[in-house]
């Protein structure tokens, strides 16, 4: 970062991955907190999600879900069904409050996004993708 140029803090930064998830795919808190260089912290990044519903430019934080693919923010919603809703129409089959199929529906932001200093230095260049309605 150049002088002057603030670090985007901790919330900033998950919302800047969860951001980069595409619809129809999940991630768990532990692999943002593993990508953002802070594996224990993926509590922290429960609390940027409850934190995201009015962040702009919008979070998709229906798509983290916890390590088994459990739908554990749900009650941070405005209803305890929204959130799997959100994600069955975007494709995905949830059943008693789990991703089914979550392996292969699970979006690593390790695999998927550069470097983090390469990451957030990009976001300063570019918009954040469209997101889904």
């Amino acid at each position: 970062m150049g002088r002057g140029e603030e670090e985007p803090d901790f919330f900033e930064r998950v919302w800047a991955v969860v951001r980069r998830i595409p619809p129809g795919r999940v991630t768990s808190y532990g692999a943002i907190a593993r990508y953002l260089g802070a594996p224990q912290a993926a509590r922290l990044v429960g609390y940027a999600m409850n934190a995201s519903h009015a962040a702009q430019p919008p979070v998709p934080a229906h798509r983290v879900v916890n390590r088994l693919g459990y739908l554990t923010g749900k009650f941070h919603f405005p209803t305890p069904t929204a959130m799997a809703e959100r994600l069955v129409a975007e494709g995905l089959l949830v059943e008693e409050d789990r991703v089914q199929n979550f392996t292969e529906r699970f979006w690593d932001p390790a695999e998927h996004l550069p470097w983090p200093s390469v990451f957030f230095s990009q976001l300063r260049c570019e918009p954040p993708p469209p997101q889904m309605p």
